[in-house]
């Protein structure tokens, strides 16, 4: 039998021979077979490609943020590099009841994705401190003779120009807000200071000032700030969340979708200083009301707000819950406390004919203090002689009834409405008297545990005067714990664990309450949150400059990042067509083999016999 025989083409070990009745079996599929199978090892090819660098490429982002995140903690504490020209700045005047703070924050420019908001930081010094100053009285002090106003905030805005490269003065925004004590004068006070302040900053200072940058901000929008500030510290508002992270069902408000959108659960707040208490928190489910007094009373307290820089996005849409309880705070209640026990006692004494509590001889006793502890409270006229039991269970049964609570639903102090707190879902931070009551005696601040802490206070309360005050001049309390406290520790406590369970009705096992001072080593104020609000609309003048920018950059990361699958793409392509063409070339030999070998030249056909060797030369 005639046999072909391959042997041009490889090198001497790789010489084989095929025979001619197998051949054509072998050489003979069609174009149309050729170009299916071409067609569907291309198809293989381009989907694994898709597959891994699509997945590798999300997988770097992913890392990316996570890494940049981390890094931000740390590199939050260091100097602010004042010759980068990419820096911006901004100021924040917070105006208070005692006395006025500039606040310098800075931020490098906006990487043009509108999903993103900008990554303010405190700036900090060349010795790593926070650029801030305080001048003291408050600004409310000089009511009458409000043309001194400027003056009185000339030393702030001095200090800041000095830290700020006199280049970026003129982009750099300055607000100045003025909260409580501003808020007890009388308008017309109100305006002349903020008229005075209005007209001689721009004459002295070259930043970005207008009008509407200075003003008397409300408690809930001081509220609404801290509420900000906190959560973009925790990073709440990066909606880009990693497995086992907890995340919320959220009915955006003016949304037009139907369909709830799910992103990171925010943090609660509450804030309870010596004055008032302070409860904040995110509303995720639209808000239904008992009545429509109840929704005209809730109209003033939810705010809702975009944190975006665009309008129509409603990613960064929040409905937040603001309310602020004067006289709630912890000194506050003690005072409401102690004047109800003088009008009490005088009552009760001027009836029975008693003189309890008017002498030294005859104290009357208090189970909110430590046992055994001496005070004096009322004026010279009418002065109370107390005597502590310490008995902290008693103590919080008297202070019930300061809260004001009502029979109504979904209502907390003093009978304002509250909206429904998903205690399952959520999570909450306790500042100020939280902390202090938690920490600066009892020492369990951190992870709040109800049982826990009222096991610990009740401890406390029912300790001897004598043994406490020993504690103290040992250290075993916090470095700022006075004297005061350990007096106070005993009412604090108790306030603190009824305007929480009974006031806001935590349930006693809520178990996602972290009393703080600081949020990762930082004291964060209000006004991060003012200056993120405020300046929300700033990345727009940064998406349009970027915008191709971000197109040659994603080209350019996504080809250095699966450059080496394209490759394996090429050479799998060039190998290919390199088999296609060699088929293609057998085939077209096969035939002129096939028309010269007519059955009259090639007897060895019929009688059966072993076919001659036929070379091919290729």
């Amino acid at each position: 039998m005639g046999r072909i025989s391959f042997s041009c083409l490889f090198p001497a070990p790789w010489h084989f021979s095929v025979s001619s009745q197998v051949l054509p079996r072998l050489l003979t599929p069609s174009l149309r077979q050729l170009l299916f199978l071409v067609l569907l090892l291309g198809l293989i090819g381009l989907l694994y490609l898709l597959l891994v660098s699509g997945k590798g490429h999300g997988g770097w982002i992913r890392e990316e943020n996570h890494f940049h995140r981390h890094l931000a903690r740390v590199t939050d504490v260091d100097a602010t590099d004042t010759s980068n020209p990419n820096l911006n700045y901004g100021l924040v005047v917070d105006c208070g009841s005692s006395g006025s703070r500039v606040f310098v924050y800075c931020w490098p420019r906006h990487n043009g994705n509108p999903h993103e908001l900008l990554d303010i930081r405190q700036m900090r010094d060349q010795h790593r401190k926070p650029v801030v100053m305080k001048i003291k009285p408050g600004i409310s002090e000089l009511a009458k003779t409000p043309e001194k106003a400027s003056d009185y905030i000339y030393p702030l805005l001095s200090f800041a120009a000095q830290h700020i490269p006199k280049n970026k003065h003129q982009e750099t925004p300055l607000y100045i807000l003025c909260t409580a004590g501003m808020r007890i004068l009388p308008e017309s006070q109100q305006e002349a200071l903020l008229e005075d302040l209005r007209t001689d900053i721009p004459v002295n200072f070259n930043f970005l000032f207008s009008d509407s940058h200075v003003e008397v901000i409300s408690g809930k929008q001081e509220g609404v700030y801290a509420w900000i500030g906190i959560n973009f510290v925790l990073g709440r508002f990066n909606h880009v969340h990693n497995d086992g992270e907890a995340v919320v069902e959220v009915n955006v408000p003016g949304s037009d979708q139907q369909e709830a959108q799910v992103r990171k659960r925010t943090a609660g707040v509450l804030d309870m200083g010596g004055v008032s208490t302070q409860i904040a928190y995110e509303v995720p489910k639209t808000v239904s009301f008992a009545s429509p007094q109840q929704e005209e009373v809730a109209k003033n307290l939810l705010a809702e707000f975009n944190l975006g820089c665009d309008a129509h996005r409603t990613e960064h849409v929040y409905r937040v819950y603001v309310s602020t309880f004067l006289g709630f705070g912890g000194n506050a209640a003690r005072q409401r406390y102690e004047e109800s026990v003088i009008k009490n006692t005088a009552t009760r004494n001027k009836l029975l004919g008693q003189r309890n509590g008017e002498t030294a001889d005859s104290p009357l006793l208090d189970p909110c203090l430590p046992a055994d502890l001496q005070d004096e409270i009322g004026p010279s006229t009418q002065k109370l002689y107390l005597r502590g039991t310490g008995d902290f269970d008693q103590c919080r049964q008297i202070l019930q009834p300061f809260l004001n609570r009502t029979n109504e639903t979904l209502t907390s102090l003093s009978g304002v409405y509250q909206p429904a707190i998903e205690y399952g879902n959520s999570q909450f931070y306790g500042f100020s008297e939280f902390y202090y009551c938690t920490e600066d005696v009892l020492r369990m601040g951190g992870d709040y545990n109800a049982s826990k802490y009222a096991q610990a206070a009740k401890s406390y309360c029912s300790t001897q005067w004598q043994t406490l005050r020993e504690r103290f001049d040992s250290g075993l309390y916090a470095s700022h714990a006075d004297l005061h406290r350990l007096k106070y520790q005993c009412f604090k406590s108790a306030w603190m664990y009824e305007v929480l369970h009974s006031g806001f009705s935590f349930p006693a096992n809520y178990k996602n309450l972290k009393t703080a001072l600081l949020v990762y080593d930082k004291e964060v104020q209000w006004t991060l949150g003012a200056i993120l609000y405020r300046t929300r609309f700033l990345p727009l003048r940064d998406i349009q400059q970027e915008s191709l920018k971000a197109v040659h950059s994603h080209w350019r990361h996504s080809f250095s990042f699966v450059n080496n699958h394209y490759l394996f793409l090429a050479c799998f392509f060039i190998v290919l067509l390199s088999i296609m063409l060699y088929l293609l070339r057998l085939r077209r030999i096969h035939r002129r083999t096939a028309q010269s070998c007519t059955p009259s030249s090639v007897p060895w056909l019929e009688e059966g016999l072993g076919s001659p060797t036929i070379p091919i030369n290729l």
